[in-house]
């Protein structure tokens, strides 16, 4: 094989890593931590009974569970929300057809139900449509409606014509609404940030940062959901900057950067990617592992695009080949 000192190597000039070391030493504030958990614990019985307890109007249910879910706050509560979840889907979608319930309500019903995993018919829009198949044009003056069936799109599949006119239809009238001088800047940044990333596509960390300031400028809210998803927030921010901490440390001791010299070095960016996967708190050593996989997988790739010679990655090929045949050889085995 040719000597690295001989060879023209593919080399990328990667930006340098915009971390450096400040994640290193980063201090851990216990007793703030324990401040904010002792809050948390505080609510979330109060939490708990509004969920469980405090009123038998299904839309009110169904509002706080969306409320919960956009927060942040869900996981606190998963089995409550299940089983309000199953009750409510035997009872709700008779009283969707026996009501008349605005834009907002029906769109809002549908989305925790899909965003749970329920699927409730999109027939249920179909009163907001002329003969046609065109939705109504009164339905536009409902701008929280209209948000709210945008999101709601999101979770057609296919065959789900209603749904696929109702993406086309909000998109273009909330992209016009957002232009408008007349919209709030409060009502443009959440239509916007909708249009931009919908909640079924977005992180949940960074839907939870987000929905608090949308939250908080609501008429609507609910002080106490409200100070309790903060409380959370940032108990659970403290987590995730001392498990960064680890991670850097880690990345730290094992010399990686003069190891790899021709790679990326993402560690921060890992930590961010793995929350898309595990933003539970209990979840840290799945968010430990996915972080390191991910931070060596990212070597593997930065040889082949950003080091490697021809000769050499076919020589790589073929030894991870290998090592995958041996990988499902044991399994089968086993």
């Amino acid at each position: 094989m040719a000597n690295a000192k001989e060879v023209m190597r593919p080399l990328v000039n990667f930006p340098e890593d915009l971390w450096c070391d400040r994640f290193l030493s980063l201090p851990f504030n216990n007793s703030e931590f324990e401040s904010y958990t002792k809050q948390v614990e505080a609510m979330k019985e109060t939490v708990k009974d509004m969920l469980v307890v405090s009123t038998t109007d299904p839309i009110e249910k169904m509002h706080l569970v969306n409320s919960l879910c956009r927060l942040g706050v869900s996981y606190h509560f998963e089995n409550e929300i299940e089983e309000q979840l199953n009750h409510l889907f035997i009872t709700l979608p008779k009283l969707l057809d026996d009501n008349d319930y605005d834009l907002h309500i029906v769109a809002l019903v549908f989305q925790v139900f899909r965003f749970n995993g329920y699927k409730l018919p999109c027939g249920v829009f179909s009163k907001f449509q002329d003969g046609d198949g065109k939705f109504k044009e009164k339905v536009m003056g409902d701008v929280k409606g209209m948000v709210s069936l945008y999101e709601a799109s999101h979770f057609r599949t296919n065959g789900e014509a209603i749904l696929d006119e109702a993406l086309d239809f909000t998109t273009k009238h909330l992209r016009s609404l957002a232009n408008q001088s007349s919209t709030s800047p409060h009502l443009r940044e959440y239509i916007e940030n909708a249009l931009f990333r919908p909640y079924h596509h977005s992180m949940q960390r960074l839907e939870a940062k987000l929905y608090i300031s949308f939250y908080e400028k609501d008429e609507s809210r609910n002080y106490i959901l409200l100070n309790f998803a903060k409380y959370d927030f940032n108990r659970v921010q403290l987590l995730l900057q001392q498990e960064l901490t680890v991670l850097s440390r880690w990345y730290k001791e094992q010399d990686l950067k003069s190891k790899f010299p021709y790679a990326r070095h993402r560690v921060v960016e890992g930590l961010f990617y793995a929350l898309g996967v595990y933003f539970e708190p209990r979840y840290a050593a799945g968010r430990n592992m996915l972080v390191k996989q991910s931070c060596l997988m990212s070597f593997i790739d930065d040889a082949y695009e950003a080091y490697g010679l021809y000769e050499e990655l076919q020589y790589f090929t073929d030894a991870i080949e290998r090592f995958a045949l041996l990988i499902s050889l044991l399994s089968f085995s086993s």
